[in-house]
């Protein structure tokens, strides 16, 4: 077998500790193996940096193990080319893994170019990615308080919810702050503050407002309306830092604006899931298998037995299945007349998922030439 990395090198990570295997040498018979163990704090992280700077190394490969590896990747980033490896793919490597250190194991793998790179974006993106799932855990937060507020609500026979469509609208966060601070909410205060079209059911608001609400369930409704605002004030700030790196992109932004369904938040989920640059990954293909949103290829004697979907990146998943869902809705759209040409044969949620293929490829091929999506004709 060739040898492809003459001077590489395997960490092992774990959380306390590091083990590095340096191999240096073109051929076997005179190949030169150093093991050592370094721990994780930040100085050893330097001083891990410099004993394989010392030995001219020039590749390095470890796993990708929970968050142990990103510190690692930070400080050994700019000074040598990381390959950041599947787990699960070097143990299916065949070789007597059990015989040897796990660090020998993957320089030896990386040495002969056997570890394929795991994608991983530049620092800024990888900024961007941690705001945009941060965003996500806030608001789906926000969410259980708002529900929280409405199941107090219902046990104590206010029907605010049966009569108003967003109980958290404008007119609704008035007549919640009336009613948290008074305890009850009168028909003056239901006029002055509902507006437009919700004039008309100022009696049925009024009737709806009339409950059994005591102490203790307005002391529960209070600490929640007090967490939701506080969550929001925190959305409104991881969003200010979103704009701000999303400045650096702004033409892959408005690109990925012209795609029916696709608004700022979800473009910049993409962005921060898939990164802007698409040289790291060989074909549209290879980006939609990496998402999770490429069909299963399980082949066995001539027979397809599955076709069912690998795990991939579930927060691209996520926003590509919506904003496929977004796109079914609307109107004259050749997406949505390929979504429900699928649907009517294979169900709403496999259809999903095959918009969902399709609009990345679509996504990879726009960044990729740098042009707009345009519309196809429907047939």
């Amino acid at each position: 077998m060739d040898v492809l990395m003459t001077r590489c090198a395997g960490l092992d990570v774990h959380a306390e500790t590091i083990v590095a295997c340096v191999m240096i040498g073109e051929q076997d018979d005179e190949l030169f193996i150093e093991t050592e163990t370094f721990p994780t704090l930040t100085k050893d992280l330097f001083r891990l940096l410099k004993w394989l700077e010392n030995h001219g190394i020039t590749h390095i490969a470890m796993e990708s193990t929970g968050v142990y590896w990103k510190p690692v990747y930070n400080i050994l980033e700019d000074y040598f080319d990381i390959t950041l490896a599947n787990a699960q793919r070097i143990k299916n490597v065949p070789g007597r893994k059990t015989d040897v250190s796990d660090a020998e194991w993957i320089a030896k793998l990386l040495r002969y170019g056997l570890i394929e790179k795991s994608f991983v974006p530049p620092e800024d993106i990888r900024n961007l990615r941690d705001l945009t799932r941060l965003r996500k855990k806030w608001i789906g937060h926000l969410t259980s308080e708002k529900n929280r507020i409405l199941k107090v609500l219902e046990c104590s026979n206010v029907k605010l919810n049966s009569v108003i469509s967003d109980v958290f609208g404008v007119s609704g966060r008035k007549l919640l702050s009336k009613l948290i601070q008074n305890g009850y909410v009168d028909s003056i205060d239901v006029e002055n503050s509902i507006h437009g079209r919700m004039k008309h059911k100022k009696q049925m608001i009024t009737d709806s407002l009339f409950g059994t609400l005591n102490d203790h369930q307005i002391f529960l409704i209070k600490q929640s309306w007090q967490h939701i605002v506080y969550l929001e004030s925190l959305i409104s700030q991881i969003e200010e830092r979103i704009d701000e790196i999303l400045k650096n992109y702004k033409e892959e932004v408005e690109l990925l604006l012209t795609i029916p369904g696709i608004k700022k938040d979800s473009a910049a989920i993409i962005i921060a899931e898939i990164g802007v640059n698409m040289e790291q990954f060989p074909t549209s293909q290879h980006l939609a298998s990496w998402a999770g949103v490429a069909p299963g290829n399980h082949e066995s004697a001539g027979k397809r037995k599955s076709t069912k979907t690998t795990k991939g990146n579930p927060h691209i998943k996520t926003v590509l299945c919506e904003v496929a869902w977004a796109i079914s809705r609307s109107r004259n759209r050749w997406l949505a007349a390929k979504y429900w040409s699928i649907a009517a044969r294979r169900g709403k949620k496999k259809a999903l998922v095959a918009i969902s293929h399709r609009m990345l490829r679509i996504i990879y091929s726009m960044l990729i030439n740098k042009e707009p999506y345009k519309e196809p004709l429907i047939n």
